[in-house]
């Protein structure tokens, strides 16, 4: 029998990042995906999110700012969470999820392994991080997709989230990232043993 659920996230790259981890067991039927604007349009409805979980499931992925996640999260809700509320902190962005695949993301890179940092959830700047590792790429379509033109004031590439996106679906092993980071680890755990009330 699958849980309805709704999600709320920052971009489509975290979009993308939560429905490969929902996929691992089939239990969810997704319906809306809330998604206006990132870490602050999360932090002003996260309320209204909490309580609408009385009658259904809402699944929320945010990344961590300047708090720790426990805080993070206290500071927002300001009240006792709703069980049919999951709210999972990405430490510090979702892409040191990504780095956490170490041996995926350098063969996905066409980087040496030993470029990426093993600690990933004390990466500061994860996506800055990817960025640079991309920068290093042999790929030229991966180089041009990630890695924002010297001449604009872009902080990513053009394609960065179609690039990853195909990463995640296509390579992102999601059990091996669980070994290297322990956020993405609680995530999953959350995730996959939810039971709705």
């Amino acid at each position: 029998m699958y849980i309805p659920a709704n999600i709320a996230v920052e971009d489509l790259l975290s979009e993308i990042v939560l429905r490969k981890i929902i996929a691992l067991n089939n239990r969810f039927c997704i319906g809306t995906c809330y998604s206006k604007g990132g870490y602050g349009y999360l932090r002003k409805t996260i309320k209204g999110f909490n309580n609408a979980a009385k009658g259904s499931t809402f699944i929320v992925l945010s990344d961590l700012e300047d708090e720790c996640a426990p805080l993070l999260i206290s500071n927002w809700l300001q009240v006792s969470k709703h069980p049919n509320l999951i709210f999972r902190i990405a430490v510090h962005e979702v892409e040191a999820w990504l780095l956490a695949d170490l041996e995926g993301i350098a063969s996905y890179l066409g980087i040496s392994q030993s470029l990426i940092p093993s600690d990933v959830d004390n990466i500061n700047d994860p996506k800055k991080c990817l960025i640079e590792l991309a920068k290093r790429s042999p790929y030229r379509k991966i180089r041009e997709a990630i890695v924002p033109s010297p001449h604009t004031t872009a902080t990513v590439g053009p394609n960065y989230n179609g690039q990853l996106a195909n990463f995640v679906n296509d390579v992102w092993n999601i059990e091996s990232a669980c070994n290297k980071s322990d956020s993405l680890k609680r995530a999953v755990k959350e995730i996959v043993n939810f039971k709705p009330i």
